[in-house]
């Protein structure tokens, strides 16, 4: 291979190119589908679905109030049980999810952030359910508590004690799961919010940034640590711009940890990314169109460089994705990597001049939003002020008068439509599926030790109002079958929870 005037090799430092020599000519990048719906039982059911079309990674979905620390029969889970993912409110439904899938011989993301704590230390407690040795274990958990207060609104705690969750989950992890990586930092969900593709990067390496000094404040090494580190970009429609982007994020963390926190471990310097699909350019008028979108997107993704990839659904604007629908998704993926032969050609679009145009701008730019956060005291400085929730909404409302006004083309929708449209299946939730879940957590309670559950809750109380690491507390009130909510309003009456800033 030709060095290309200008350019390092693949693998090499700024890592622009890819982080891995010889790319997906060496491993293609893992196939996850995005699932979770219902109770834990139908979920697992869709996963062995997966596993059996080709998935190479599970990628967990959980309903809200799972994400806001709530169990199935709290009040304020009425109607939202199972709805936008699985409902899981102790170990024994985390067992149910798993049965029959060997944890050590799986890859499992896990999209959750205010209760990732708690959500790993069911996982934990399972794998050891299973007789499965933590070393074996592999995944992600989000962890990613700063893009909640930017974007998605999921958040319970303040975020200076947010923070503390996530640091102490890197270092017990760093100690007890070695394969495991211990944050997504998300651009995912700051994308779909209505940023721009620049705001995407700046903001999701501006949190990277604070949760990388949170961990050398709490004493963890760079060099260690950061090896750990993933992120999660979307991907849009904006074919050449999204190629660009990938490759403007992995060359500008390449930098920012070398030369602001001074990793001298390759590893360390390597932003290692998921990927998904955007679904908010899904459109509900003429859905088979989504199919193509969606294509293209995970095709930018691959010539990006992504180490991993999820697909949406074609119905996924009407509903959660059919099983048919999350087949074609899967399909999508096993064509480009089979069919397509751009696997076969590492960087395949390296020294394209719009490419190496854009993705130059991209990184000026991004560089430049980051600088103005550390002129305002930092991210959370900037979370805190709404500095960063503002540049988002502006982003957001400045594209919708695009699309409303017809400069931004929609297909189907602002142009091309149609009066009538085909019906589609689409995915029937179980009605009785909430009442179920409900009695099922109350009769948890009722057949547990209570005892052993509140002594183990008593003692994580004490660990939060001191400094020690909270995950084996967490773990061991998991463990007594202390379920998430009981586990969130002991840290709740704790750490308070977060109000947020009207911006």
């Amino acid at each position: 291979m030709r060095r290309m005037h200008g350019a390092e090799f693949p693998g090499e430092f700024p890592f622009t190119r890819g982080i891995q020599p010889t790319m997906y000519r060496g491993r293609l990048w893992t196939m996850r589908q995005y699932a979770g719906f219902g109770t834990a039982a139908e979920s697992n059911a869709r996963y062995r679905y997966l596993l059996a079309q080709g998935v190479s990674g599970l990628s967990v979905a959980f309903d809200l109030p799972t994400q806001m620390g709530y169990d199935s029969d709290h009040e304020l889970a009425a109607g939202e049980v199972g709805r936008v993912g699985v409902a899981i409110d102790s170990v024994d439904d985390m067992s149910t999810l798993f049965e029959g899938i060997p944890l050590g011989n799986v890859s499992t993301s896990m999209t959750i952030n205010a209760t990732a704590i708690i959500l790993l230390s069911f996982y934990v407690a399972v794998a050891r359910r299973q007789g499965v040795p933590l070393s074996r274990l592999s995944g992600t958990i989000q962890n990613d508590i700063l893009k909640e207060y930017i974007a998605r609104g999921t958040y319970i705690y303040p975020p200076r004690e947010s923070l503390r969750i996530v640091t102490d989950i890197f270092a017990w992890c760093e100690q007890e799961l070695p394969n495991w990586n211990t944050i997504s930092i998300s651009g995912y969900h700051i994308r779909e919010a209505g940023s721009t593709a620049v705001q995407e990067v700046a903001f999701t390496l501006a949190n990277g940034i604070a949760y990388v000094e949170a961990a050398v404040a709490a004493g963890l090494d760079v060099n260690r640590f950061g090896q750990r580190l993933s992120f999660f970009f979307a991907a849009h429609n904006d074919f050449i711009e999204e190629i660009a982007k990938f490759r403007a994020a992995r060359r500008l963390w390449a930098h920012i940890m070398k030369d602001r926190f001074a990793a001298t471990n390759p590893r360390a310097q390597q932003l290692r990314f998921h990927t998904q699909t955007g679904g908010s350019t899904l459109t509900a008028q003429q859905p088979d169109n989504n199919v193509v979108r969606v294509a293209l997107q995970a095709l930018a993704s691959v010539l990006g460089g992504t180490q991993s990839l999820h697909c949406n659904g074609r119905d996924e604007a009407l509903a959660l994705p059919t099983a048919d629908a999350a087949r074609l998704a899967l399909r999508t993926q096993q064509i480009i990597a089979e069919e397509t032969g751009v696997a076969n050609t590492v960087d395949p679009v390296g020294g394209s001049w719009a490419i190496e145009e854009r993705t130059d701008a991209i990184e000026t730019e991004a560089r430049a939003l980051i600088s103005r956060i550390d002129a305002s005291g930092g991210t959370i400085a900037a979370i805190e002020a709404g500095q960063i929730q503002r540049q988002v909404q502006d982003a957001a409302y400045a594209a919708q008068l695009r699309v409303d006004s017809g400069e931004t083309i929609v297909v189907g929708v602002n142009q091309f439509a149609t009066e009538t449209q085909s019906p589609i299946d689409v995915t029937q939730l179980d009605p009785e599926g909430e009442a179920r879940q409900a009695a099922a957590v109350a009769g948890l309670r009722a057949q547990r030790d209570g005892e052993a559950a509140a002594r183990a809750l008593e003692r994580l109380a004490l660990a939060a109002t001191g400094t020690a690491n909270l995950v084996p507390c967490v773990l061991a009130a998991a463990e007594a079958r202390a379920t998430l909510g009981e586990i969130s309003d002991t840290l709740r009456s704790v750490f308070g929870e977060h109000r947020e800033l009207h911006v």
